[in-house]
Formats: structure tokens, sequence, C-alpha cells
């Protein structure tokens, strides 16, 4: 959510932004939340104005009964009453306004960086940087399903009877195997400084709303019948939760934590879910970071963020790429957004396996998180960045350490976690 400031001074740069982000349908609505913040602030001059005149009014009553003055101190009680029915009928336009400018300046898109692509959608992201040799082995690399069933791994058509498509059941050396990337994840994050977390599995709507656009979350999440708690898509959205309505002291920034959890997505729509593999399902994995930050540092911090992503892969012999989300690709609360692809040597190809992101205030003005500096409060920053998120890694690994005879190799840092076991037969 934007500065409402912005739009009372400049709207040509609101709408600017919104061309750019390919959703012209959304322009009339800045000239709509600019009159009626016009409306809103009038309303509250008269209503404080009608106030102020009120309490001089009302302790003049006591001077008159004082002088016996009875029927001008009735007189006076009944314009009292009069102005406090008006103030009452103020006071409740007020408010009326300032939730339909609450509700409009929800779905004005933020302001994206400068530095972001100009494209309509994720067909026009823009590849920025490639680590790693992509390798296509002499011999065939089979779907990662079929690997991880011949290793006894995996077993989706009990998850069927349990849960239905979209689940899965990970068994053996290939559970061990998903469970020892994430631990290593989360080692090499607390190694950078970060500090671990395991938060809520369950989030209220008011900070659903506060992190993410309702477009996301209708595609999203899951919500629990009768209750207002959602399951979460990402800990993310918990963990930036956590500082919701509070007040930050200045010295105690940068906050940088790492959290595992569970996820959960109806990955609905076009992609729709895959029968027999692991790419898009409803339940996963994930080891995420995040940095609540001064303004003026988080651009330093995404960059940062990115490439822990990258160096994790790259510890685990997978060759990546960066690539940059372009405007018309990046959600409506994002300033500057990157993807992490993994090398696919089977597909030939990449593929998405993590995701940073730099929000800008967004997300603190939704939620109310401000810093207490020296000049009074204001909003910081919040970035979030996958480090890696499983079964999708998994795959990754799968297929860029597989060996001609059917068995896995196990990147040397996760030796530690395996037991020390070095190949999955």
């Amino acid at each position: 959510m934007i500065d409402i400031k912005l739009i009372r001074e400049n709207r040509d740069v609101v709408k600017e932004n919104i061309k750019k982000k390919f959703q012209d349908e959304k322009l009339e609505l800045v000239d709509k939340v600019y009159d009626l913040d016009v409306e809103y602030r009038e309303c509250k001059s008269k209503g404080d104005n009608l106030r102020s005149e009120k309490n001089k009014l009302s302790s003049s009553i006591g001077a008159l009964m004082r002088d016996k003055k009875a029927k001008e101190a009735e007189d006076v009680k009944k314009q009292v009453t009069q102005m406090q029915d008006e103030i009452v009928a103020l006071e409740q336009k007020e408010a009326e306004l300032e939730e339909e400018i609450k509700k409009i300046m929800m779905v004005i898109p933020n302001i994206i960086d400068e530095s972001v692509p100009i494209g309509k959608d994720d067909s026009e992201n823009v590849e920025k940087e490639r680590f790693g040799e992509p390798v296509v082995p002499k011999y065939e690399i089979p779907y990662h399903a079929d690997i991880i069933e011949a290793l006894h791994g995996m077993d989706k058509d009990a998850a069927g009877r349990t849960s239905g498509q979209g689940f899965y059941y990970l068994l053996g050396d290939i559970a061990r195997l998903h469970e020892a990337m994430i631990a290593y994840a989360r080692d090499y994050m607390i190694d950078k400084g970060f500090t671990y977390a395991i938060p809520p599995f369950m989030i209220h709507s008011d900070v659903v709303t506060g992190v993410m656009s309702f477009p996301e979350m209708e595609a999203m999440m899951y919500k629990i019948e009768g209750e207002d708690l959602y399951l979460i898509g990402t800990s993310e959205h918990s963990m930036i939760g956590r500082f919701k309505d509070q007040i930050v002291a200045k010295e105690d920034l940068p906050i940088r934590m790492t959290s595992y959890s569970p996820c959960f997505r109806k990955e609905g729509g076009s992609h729709g879910l895959e029968e027999r593999g692991l790419y898009r399902v409803h339940q996963f994995e994930k080891q995420e970071m995040i940095v609540l930050c001064e303004p003026e540092d988080s651009m330093k911090y995404y960059e940062d963020m990115w490439k822990y992503t990258v160096e994790v892969f790259r510890n685990l012999d997978i060759p990546v790429r960066q690539l940059e989300c372009c405007s018309g690709d990046l959600a409506d609360l994002k300033v500057k957004s990157c993807d992490v692809e993994a090398w696919s040597p089977r597909q030939q190809k990449y593929f998405e396996v993590g995701s940073c992101s730099n929000l800008g205030d967004a997300q603190a003005r939704r939620l109310g998180i401000r810093v207490k500096g020296e000049n009074g409060t204001y909003y910081l920053h919040t970035l979030n960045n996958t480090v890696l998120a499983s079964p999708r890694g998994l795959i990754a690994l799968i297929e860029n350490n597989y060996n001609e005879d059917g068995s896995i190799n196990v990147p040397k840092v996760l030796w530690p976690y395996m037991g020390g076991k070095k190949v999955i037969k």
C-alpha cells in the first residue's frame, strides 16, 4: 500500500506506475481515491472545528448558571446538543470515507523500482546471470517421479487415498535426503547470522491481507472453516506478521531471521497439479529468510539475499540462474523481485526454485510496523526470500546428481545429515 501523500501530490507518478504494470483498468482508481481523500479531509476539518466550538460553548454553561442566566444556559445547551449530533454524523461519514479509501488503496500497486524491466508477464522476465555450467549427460535422465519410485522413495497412490491429488508420501533415503536439504539450508542461514525461528503455521485474516494482495490470497490460501484462520502458504506471512502493530527500536535494525515451516497452497488455475510428480503440490516444506530494515538499506539486503540462495544450490552441485521479474510479473506489493531457477538436465531448461522480493514499506504500512527514530516514527522496509523449498529443490538435486546406474550422488555438504551416506542406490 503506497502513501496517500503521493496521490495527493503527484497522481501522474502513480498512474505511470500502473501503466508500467499493464493494469490500466486501475487508472480511474487514482482519481477516485484523490476525490475521496479531499472529501475525507474536509469532513475531518469540519468535525475538528465543530468539536473545538462545542467545547468552548460547553465551558460557558457553568459561568451562565453562576450568573443566574438560566435561559441563556439552556439555549447554549441546545446548541451544544445540535453540534454533537452533527459531530456524530460527521464522524460516521469520516469512518465510511476512510474505509472506502483504504479499500481502494489496497489494490493500487506499489511503486516499482526504476531498475525493474518493463514487460507484460513472466515470458518477458530477464536472465541476469548464470552460476555453474549446465550439463546434459550422455545417458538419459528419467522423469524425477520414476527415479524416486525406483528407489522406493515415494508413494502418491496411498497419499491419494488418504488426502487426494497433490499430496505424497516420501520414504526411506529420499525422505531423509529431503530433510537433509532443509536442515543444511537452515544451518547455512544461521551461519550467515540469521536468527532461526519456527513460526505459527496458521494466521488471522488481517495478517494475510497485511502481507499479500487479495487476489494472491484467494488463489493460494486454505481457510479453516468456522475460524478466522488460514494455513500459511509460506512462513514469510507469519514471520512478518509477528511485528504487526509494533514500534521497532532503530538500534534493533536490521532484523534478520530464517524460518522453517510446512507450506500449504491450493495451486489452482491454469498451472494445475501434477498427477505423478512433485513439482506442483498442495503441501511442501521450506526454509525462508526475512529482513526488516531501514528504507535506505533494503536494496543492499535484496542483493545479499538472492545470492545466499544461489550459494546454497551451488553447494548442492546444482547449476542455477538469476531471473529478474518484469513489471507485469510483479505482485502488487513488490518493489523489485527476482527468481532463482535451477537447471533441469532432463528438460534441458531452468525451472523456478526460489523467489526474492523487496516490498518496500508496503507490508509495514498495512500491518502498522514502524521504527522509532530520533525525529519520530516511520515505516521500515521488509524483504523475503526462499533459501530452499522441497520437493522442488529435491527434484533439482536428483536430476543434477543422477548416475547412469540409477543411483544418486549425495552432495558433500549433506553427508553429515545423511549419516555419512554418499550415494543413494
